[in-house]
């Protein structure tokens, strides 16, 4: 059964950044002192942190603070209900970095082209739906980045769609220890810094909207674990390199409250392809509870005494 909205364009959108947005990105999941290519404009090898573009579809060009969920109404999907933007969660995210941005987009005109790859009803759980994201050199065609996303619509199904296709799992290895492992403290202000790159959702900054989906309060951005988490493993087995870094992968498997610390461990997995080896992993909070589920990425394995 072909899914309702599978190959629905939605409308270009212009995506821009600065300097600083760039700096600001880096602060917020946890880029250190000793990283400063990705911290301060002046160092001869300043970078772009490599998942950047993740946050793009939030800031499209705007410096100012967006109504999130006025945004997230504008472009509805034929033949998929009306969700409410109110009660959705990510589901999971794969990035696939194919040139590295630019420290400005100054200069040159980048686009977001976003197109639907399924709808898929959960039944009372809610709804699914996914998308792929590309961030666009305009004028060259030359695509820079891609982001397969889902949206978890939370309660928002049984309205007749396919239930969708099962995923692949890449669970860590069994009996094996990690060969790193990097911890993140959380604080109350986690979120409330995150959200300045354009990801403005109330859920993560007010407890009312996540008191009534459950969670009892606000949330931490699930994009926030998800990029912390990829600065952690680039840190730990490729030197902090940007350009050690082609594809990033997690499922978000349960929230993460402001004050959590967040535990990675990372496994090798000795399948090595142009350079590039194959790396799981699994993110868990003070309890032990999985947060980011099906980690995987391909990463230039260098050590972590390599930082620029």
């Amino acid at each position: 059964m072909t899914s309702p909205g599978a190959g629905h364009q939605f409308p270009s959108q212009e995506v821009s950044w600065l300097k600083r947005d760039v700096l600001l990105f880096a602060n917020s999941i946890g880029c250190t002192a000793d990283e400063l290519h990705y911290l301060y404009e002046l160092h001869p090898n300043f970078a772009v942190f490599p998942t950047y573009s993740v946050i793009l579809p939030f800031k499209l060009t705007d410096p100012e603070v967006t109504d999130f969920y006025g945004r997230q109404k504008a472009n509805p999907v034929p033949g998929v209900p009306n969700f409410d933007s109110r009660r959705v969660v990510d589901g999971q995210r794969k990035l696939t970095v194919l040139k590295p941005l630019p420290t400005t987009s100054a200069g040159k005109k980048f686009e977001l082209r976003n197109k639907v790859v399924g709808v898929y009803d959960k039944g009372k759980a809610g709804s699914v739906m996914e998308t792929e994201q590309s961030i666009v050199d305009r004028d060259s065609g030359e695509v820079y980045s891609k982001t397969v996303s889902t949206a978890f619509f939370v309660g928002q199904g049984n309205w007749g769609g396919p239930k969708g296709p099962s995923t692949v799992s890449y669970a860590p290895p069994q009996g094996k220890q990690p060969d790193a492992v990097y911890v993140v403290q959380t604080t109350d202000e986690t979120a409330l810094l995150y959200r300045l790159n354009g990801d403005y959702n109330p859920l993560h900054a007010t407890p009312e909207p996540g008191q009534k989906m459950g969670f009892g309060g606000a949330i931490i951005h699930g994009l926030f674990s998800w990029n912390s988490t990829a600065h952690g493993v680039l840190q730990k087995l490729g030197g902090s390199d940007p350009k050690n870094l082609k594809e990033f992968q997690a499922r978000f498997a349960s929230p993460v409250k402001p004050g959590d610390k967040l535990t990675t461990e990372i496994w090798r997995m000795g399948d090595i392809q142009d350079g590039f080896e194959e790396v799981r992993f699994v993110t868990k909070n003070d309890q032990g509870k999985v947060v980011l589920s099906n980690g995987r990425c391909l990463i230039k394995v260098t050590g972590a005494k390599s930082k620029l």
